[in-house]
């Protein structure tokens, strides 16, 4: 078996649903602890702009009381930047943000982006905090997160997991492959994240370059009628049976 699939949770949609009626309640801090317990390895929080989601002060207590590595989602912006400086959390992943979208829909484009991102890569890293670059499962990407000194690459999910299964999931299957092996031979760490579920986990936890899946939105959805921890730990079971396995995959992944 190899190594362990590091697992993050994504507690932004339990900041939404608090959100969506004031006070304190559901907490995204609560939740951390619970996944924690669940067998998560690090919490991810987005930080918008418009705080849809964890606002200002979650982030110090999440960072405090948590119980787990925190990973700050955050945009390339010099208001995101001196949040980032001020908490130095273990890991910054730098990631597209627009203000009218619902989701995140894209990867960055760090070709394009190359000398804006620079100034954020650099700084970060050096106030000790992992960085990862947000990007789709391009060749050409990864070879520009590497230019740029970014230690870790988040590679999107969301066209595999919104294909239906057939020959277009595996194609987008596919493209996952060849760009976590084009990342290992480039020596970044390899992530994977946005939209996978029960039915998709499986084939993405067998891609064995990938060390690090990041998932919230399904699995607060599940927990509408599981509860969180048990939504989380057959997450987490899926993982570890495909990793387990990894010539079996998921029977709907492909």
């Amino acid at each position: 078996m190899s190594e362990r699939l590091r697992l993050g949770i994504n507690v932004d949609h339990v900041a939404t649903l608090r959100n969506a009626r004031g006070g304190a309640h559901p907490d995204p801090v609560r939740a951390a602890k619970i996944a924690k317990a669940a067998g998560a390895d690090s919490i991810v929080c987005h930080l918008r702009e418009d705080r849809r989601h964890i606002r200002d002060a979650d982030l110090p207590r999440l960072l405090s009381d948590g119980g787990l590595p925190v990973n700050l989602e955050m945009a390339a912006t010099p208001e995101m930047h001196a949040i980032a400086l001020a908490h130095a959390p273990f890991a910054v992943c730098l990631v597209p943000e627009r203000r009218q979208e619902v989701t995140t829909e894209g990867g960055l484009d760090v070709i394009a982006q190359r000398s804006h991102l620079a100034d954020y890569v650099g700084p970060l890293t050096r106030a000790g905090c992992r960085v990862s670059l947000f990007i789709d499962p391009e060749p050409r990407q990864l070879e520009a997160a590497k230019a740029l000194g970014a230690p870790a690459v988040e590679l999107h999910t969301g066209a595999y997991c919104e294909a239906p299964p057939g020959p277009r999931r595996s194609a987008e299957l596919a493209r996952l492959e060849r760009a976590a092996k084009r990342a290992s031979e480039l020596g970044v760490e390899c992530h994977a994240g946005h939209g996978l579920t029960y039915e998709t986990v499986g084939a993405v936890a067998c891609i064995l370059e990938i060390v690090e899946l990041n998932i919230g939105h399904y699995l607060v959805g599940e927990a509408v009628f599981v509860g969180f921890e048990a939504s989380i730990r057959r997450m987490r079971a899926l993982m570890d049976a495909a990793r387990a396995a990894p010539d079996r995959g998921s029977n709907g992944g492909r």
